[in-house]
């Protein structure tokens, strides 16, 4: 699927979740802090703040839904006897290779 037909798919779940709990995108809007306009845009699928869509999922009910999306990785427990307690909180760049080093003959 493309990122534009996932947001369309977002947005019609998020409408039909807004619908069920007896919401007008107005009240939706006022109980969010966000624009009426905001959440027309998420509902349309258009592109938006995540903090807009975290505050439309806290209204809905929906945010521990956020933890199946992206889970706690955790650190696992050879790791940490590798590394003696300690863990990573940044990412190496990728080892770039040395031209091979020209010789004469």
């Amino acid at each position: 699927m493309s990122d534009e037909a996932i947001l369309q798919e977002m947005g019609k779940r998020l409408t039909r979740y807004r619908i069920d709990q007896q919401l007008t995108q107005s009240a939706l809007a006022q109980e969010a802090g966000i624009s009426k306009r905001t959440v027309e845009r998420i509902e349309a699928g258009t592109s938006t703040q995540v903090s807009s869509l975290v505050r439309v999922l806290r209204v809905l009910d929906l945010l521990p839904g956020l933890e199946a999306l992206a889970p706690d990785p955790g650190i696992r427990p050879m790791d940490l006897l590798q590394k003696k307690g300690r863990y990573r909180v940044r990412a190496s760049s990728p080892a770039v290779e040395s031209p091979p080093a020209w010789t004469e003959d």
